[in-house]
C-alpha cells in the first residue's frame, strides 16, 4: 500500500481500548480507517491485568464472549481499609453475577489488546505497528489534515485524526492541542503478575469454575499518599499492584517498588500469593484528575479519547469502559458527519462533545468533580490517620479482655478526638459529603 498516495477518512493513533473502539466503530461503518501503534504488537506495552465492563464492550461487538480472551467473571469485591498490620473491610458477593451473560470480567490487556486488534482488521480498518506517528499535519487554516510517522515517505492525510495516544499524550502536548498532565493529575502505578494453578487461586478465594475476585485497598499502604493497591484473580494468576500520585512520589521520594514490595509482605495479602511465581511487572501512568482535568476534546480535524482525555473514574476505578465508550461515541460522532457529507471541522465535531456530555462517562466524572481535590489535600488524614483509628476501633470492639465496654468506646472517641480534634472530623465528613454528592 501506498500511504502516502492515499487518503483515509480517519486516522487513528494508538491501538488501547479506545482507538480500538473508535477504529472498529468507524470501519465497520464503512469508513477507511488507518491505526498506528507504537508497540510491536497492540497490547505489547501492557502486561497487566485489568478489568474489563460487558456492557461497554457489548455495545461495540456484541457477541465478544465468543471467542474474547476473558479471564475470570467477577461474583465478590472485596474493599479494604488497612494498617500496617490489619485490614477492615466490606465485601460483596452475590450469586446474581454467575449469569449467563456476566457484568464484570478481568483480562491481561496484552491478550485482550492483541484479540480486540484482530476485530479492528477483521472490520477492514488497516494497522500498522511499531510505527510512531511524529506530527500532526495542519492545512493553511491550521486545520489537521494528516500525520508524519517515523517511518520514510511523506505525509498521510486523512479527514480527521483520532488522539488515543494514552495519558501522556505527547503528540497533543506537542501540537498544542492540550497542556501537559500536572503531576497530581495523573498517578503512577506498578504491577506485578503472580502465577500459582488455577485450582489453588480458586481454593484461596473461595471461588469455582470461572469465577473471579477483586480486592481494593487504602490505607498505610501508600504511606501518607494518596493511592490504592489492587488484587485481580486471573485464571492462573494473580495481578498485584499499587498507585499513587505522581506529585506524591515526587514530593516524599518513595519508590513505587517499595511499596508494592511492602504490599506482597503484609499480613492480609502475603498468604494470598504464598508459593507464586512473578514472570511480569510493568508501570503504568493512570489519569486520576477527573472531571477538571478533562483538556479540549475536539478541534478542526481532530479528537481526542480515552486516558489521552484524562477520562478515569478514580472514585469508582473506571478506566477502561470510559476509554471504550468515548472511543465509540467519537466515531459515531464522526460518521454521523460523514453520512451528512460535512467536513470535519471544529463546529461539526462538537457532535463528539455533545453525546459524550449525554453519557454515564461525563456525568459519573462531573458527580465527582472535587474528589481528586480533596483526596490529594488530605491524604495523609484520609489514607494513614483514618485507617489506624478504624483499626485501633475495630480491634478495641474485638478484644475482650475485661475492660468495661463503656471505656473501650471513650478510649476510641478520644483517639479520634485526639487525631484530629473534633471541628477536623466534622470537617472531613462535611467536606466528604459535598465532594460525593
Amino acid at each position: 500500500m501506498d500511504m502516502i498516495a492515499e487518503k483515509f477518512d480517519a486516522i487513528v493513533i494508538g491501538a488501547g481500548m479506545s482507538g480500538n473502539a473508535a477504529a472498529y466503530t468507524m470501519a465497520s461503518h464503512g469508513l477507511k480507517v488507518l491505526q498506528f501503534e507504537r508497540g510491536e504488537y497492540p497490547g505489547s506495552k501492557n502486561v497487566q491485568g485489568a478489568i474489563m465492563y460487558a456492557n461497554m464492550l457489548e455495545k461495540i461487538i456484541p457477541d465478544f464472549r465468543d471467542d474474547a480472551p476473558l479471564e475470570r467473571h467477577l461474583v465478590e469485591q472485596r474493599l479494604w481499609v488497612m494498617d500496617d498490620t490489619s485490614h477492615t473491610g466490606m465485601h460483596y458477593r452475590s450469586e446474581d453475577f454467575n449469569e449467563a451473560k456476566p457484568n464484570r470480567y478481568t483480562i491481561i490487556r496484552a491478550q485482550f489488546d492483541k484479540w480486540f486488534s484482530r476485530k479492528v482488521r477483521a472490520a477492514g480498518a488497516t494497522v500498522l505497528c511499531e510505527t510512531t506517528v511524529t506530527e500532526l499535519v495542519r492545512d493553511a487554516k491550521d486545520k489537521v489534515v494528516g500525520v508524519r510517522t517515523d517511518r520514510a515517505g511523506g505525509a498521510i492525510f486523512a479527514d480527521v485524526v483520532i488522539l488515543a495516544e494514552g495519558v501522556s499524550g505527547l503528540l497533543g502536548t506537542r501540537a498544542g492541542l492540550r497542556e501537559m498532565p500536572k503531576p497530581q493529575s495523573v498517578a503512577l502505578a506498578v504491577k506485578e503478575m503472580h502465577f500459582l494453578p488455577e485450582d489453588v487461586i480458586e481454593q484461596r478465594f473461595g471461588l469455582k469454575g470461572g469465577e473471579g475476585c477483586v480486592i481494593e485497598a487504602v490505607g498505610t499502604i501508600s504511606r501518607g499518599m494518596a493511592g490504592l493497591g489492587f488484587l485481580y484473580t486471573n485464571k492462573e494468576s494473580i495481578s498485584l499492584g499499587i498507585g499513587c500520585l505522581v506529585s506524591d512520589f515526587a514530593a516524599t521520594m518513595q519508590s513505587p517498588y517499595a511499596l508494592l514490595d511492602a504490599l506482597k509482605d503484609h499480613p492480609s495479602i502475603r498468604p494470598l500469593i504464598a508459593g507464586s511465581e512473578v514472570k511480569e511487572y510493568a508501570a503504568h501512568l493512570i489519569p486520576e484528575g477527573g472531571y477538571k482535568a478533562i483538556p479540549q476534546l475536539f478541534g478542526d480535524g481532530w479528537v481526542v479519547v480515552g486516558d489521552a482525555a484524562q477520562l478515569n473514574n478514580a472514585v469508582h476505578r473506571e478506566g477502561s469502559n470510559l476509554a471504550m465508550t468515548s472511543g465509540r461515541i467519537a466515531a459515531e460522532a464522526i460518521v454521523q458527519v460523514k453520512r451528512r457529507n460535512g467536513p470535519m471541522t471544529k463546529q461539526n465535531l462538537v457532535l463528539y462533545k455533545t453525546m459524550l456530555n449525554k453519557s454515564f462517562v461525563v456525568k459519573d466524572l462531573k458527580k465527582y468533580k472535587d474528589m481528586p481535590a480533596l483526596l490529594h489535600t488530605n491524604s495523609r488524614n484520609f489514607f494513614t490517620t483514618y485507617p489506624q483509628l478504624m483499626s485501633q476501633a475495630a480491634q478495641n470492639f474485638m478484644r475482650v479482655d475485661g475492660t468495661p465496654k463503656i471505656e473501650k468506646e471513650k478510649a476510641t472517641a478520644a483517639a479520634m478526638i485526639k487525631a484530629r480534634s473534633r471541628w477536623g472530623l466534622v470537617s472531613d465528613a462535611v467536606r466528604l459529603a459535598l465532594a460525593w454528592r
